[in-house]
């Protein structure tokens, strides 16, 4: 229920904001413009924006799996391979845990070489999901620890995340594409004509980039949350005990985290608290630990 009304109220807020903008363009353009004037046609630049917003955020869904695949070097795990004992476990315990989770498709499993000790589950459907994790995490971390990871990320595909983010993403992708050009073209309308091209360029660039930062405050806040229910999700099946023993273990080995993918941070499992809290995917293992606990 959270999550949802996470996602009504983000809708909410950007189509009150887009309807304040529209009300202040339209007074700006009957003080400002002559009859035979270049009017701006708002209905387009919305429905181009929607199309715009939408189309990244569902080609990035899409290609998520394939996409982690190939960024993390992801090894997949098929029974057939001859598999050698850790990676038995490791496919042993997600088809069990996924199926202790009613999915009816069982996801791809994956290892990929990194010290790094994380795990990550990603996929355009719970039909077509991926869940890897680190050979570090399997050389840190104990059998209980990984499988309790494990139902933390089977938890993420049972709850619809990735559909959720892309859907979150792409009304705040909207967001930005319109209220970036809507600002643009009302500057642009304050300077000589010859200048008018060059300051809509420059100010829509700019616009876009500090919109993209603020929208980045909410997706990011939505990343937070749903860590705490997939923690909350995982401890179901394994147990909270269990899940609180995996969490206090992953505190550990926050050092070991690979960061110097910034592009790939929801993919982490172990956030670190920051002066950039806002911005962070993961809430702090502590927070984390204390919300399960409690």
């Amino acid at each position: 229920m959270k999550r949802i009304v996470l996602f009504l109220l983000t809708n909410l807020l950007i189509m009150v904001t887009i309807g304040i903008m529209l009300l202040l363009v339209d007074v700006f353009f009957r003080l400002s413009l002559t009859a035979g004037g270049d009017v701006m046609q708002l209905g387009m630049l919305l429905l181009y924006s929607v199309i715009v917003g939408f189309t990244g955020a569902l080609i990035s869904l899409a290609l998520s799996r394939v996409i982690a695949k190939s960024a993390m070097r992801v090894k997949v795990l098929r029974a057939e391979d001859g598999l050698d004992a850790r990676e038995q476990k490791v496919l042993q315990f997600v088809h069990q845990l996924s199926r202790q989770a009613g999915l009816k498709t069982m996801p791809e499993v994956g290892i990929y070489e990194s010290s790094e000790v994380n795990a990550f589950a990603t996929g355009p459907t719970k039909s077509r999901s991926l869940v890897a994790v680190s050979s570090g995490l399997l050389d840190q971390l104990d059998e209980r620890a990984v499988e309790a990871v494990i139902a933390h990320e089977v938890a993420h595909i049972v709850n619809g995340d990735m559909v959720t983010m892309t859907l979150l993403q792409g009304l705040i992708n909207t967001f930005v594409v319109f209220l970036s050009r809507v600002v643009a073209f009302v500057l642009s309308r304050l300077v000589r004509p010859q200048l008018s091209s060059l300051v809509y360029f420059l100010v829509a660039i700019v616009a876009q980039i500090i919109f993209s930062i603020l929208g980045a405050l909410v997706v990011m806040a939505y990343s937070r949350h749903r860590e705490f229910k997939a923690d909350a999700g995982g401890a179901q099946w394994v147990g909270k005990p269990q899940m609180a023993h995996a969490l206090k273990s992953l505190r550990s080995t926050v050092e070991l985290t690979d960061d110097s993918h910034k592009s790939l941070s929801t993919l982490k499992i172990s956030g670190k608290a920051s002066i950039a809290s806002l911005f962070s995917s993961h809430p702090p293992l502590e927070e984390r630990i204390r919300r399960l606990e409690s």
